[in-house]
This record gives structure tokens, sequence and C-alpha cells, in this order.
């Protein structure tokens, strides 16, 4: 006999966090896996270009850079919200595997990727196309903002 699933009394608008229901370690697991997900995601469309590559050095562009680059403020935004969305997810991961086992391999291995991630950015863009100081900002930016978050919370609570 097949039993029918019964229909679940919270909305689906309601199927967020809920502390009654759901235990920190879920959380945790959930979180992991969304902020690998968009590491993931991030990180490829970051070395994998929209549009690819330019495969020859002809009509004004060189071989191995950004077909999208050909539209500067367009790909300016695609890299600078592309490394907010890497970075943020990355120091989600890095929050959540604090204190782990191989925590400190782990992020290692994290900070390798980025250094990959940079790498690739500077090969696949042309000199102009972009302003790095406004993509290292948003690299920098989930980090400096979660430091600074800190730092109001230890203040406050002394006062």
């Amino acid at each position: 006999m097949v039993s029918v699933p019964q229909a679940s009394k919270r909305s689906w608008f309601r199927l967020g966090y809920d502390e009654q229901v759901d235990t920190p370690n879920d959380t945790r697991n959930v979180l992991l896996i969304v902020a690998t997900v968009i590491t993931a995601v991030t990180f490829q469309s970051g070395v994998n270009p929209p549009g690819g590559v330019w495969q020859d050095d002809t009509n004004g562009h060189k071989a191995g850079t950004a077909i999208y680059a050909s539209r500067k403020v367009a790909f300016h935004f695609f890299l600078t919200s592309n490394t907010l969305a890497l970075s943020s997810s990355i120091l989600v991961l890095m929050s959540l595997t604090y204190k782990f086992p191989y925590c400190l391999e782990l992020w290692a291995a994290i900070l390798g990727m980025l250094a990959t991630y940079a790498s690739a950015i500077f090969a696949i863009s042309p000199d102009e196309s972009v302003r790095f100081g406004s993509v290292l900002g948003a690299a920098a930016g989930p980090f400096v903002f979660r430091f600074l978050v800190q730092i109001y919370r230890r203040l406050r609570s002394k006062a």
C-alpha cells in the first residue's frame, strides 16, 4: 500500500529558518552547501566569462581575452559583482569551517583558489577594460564589513 504524503502545515513562504524546528547543525550544513555552490558557480563564470574568449589576434582584440570585455561597463559590472559574490561565499565557507579538522588546509586551498581566480581575471581582461581597484574592493569588501561588524559588537558589549 502506498501512502500519500501529507501537506505541510507550513506554507512555502515560510520555508525559511525556524528556531523551533531547525537545528544549528542543519542550518550550518545548508549554508555550507549553498556557499559551496555559489563559490563554484562564481569561480567558473569568472574563469570562463560569458561569451568566451577571443581565439585569434585580429580586429583589435587579443587571443585569450574575454569577448565580453568589448562592452567595458557591462564587463566591469560583471567582474565586480561576480567577485563580490565569490568573496562573500568564501567568507561564509571560512566562517562555517573555523575550528573544523583540517581547517588550515581548507583555508590554504581557498586562498590558492582565490589566487587562481585573480590570475584568470588578469589573463582574460584587456588592460583598459577593468578598473581593478573596484574589483579588489569587491573582493575585500565582505571581509572588511565582517571585521567592522565584529569590532562594533565587541565595543557595544563592553559599553
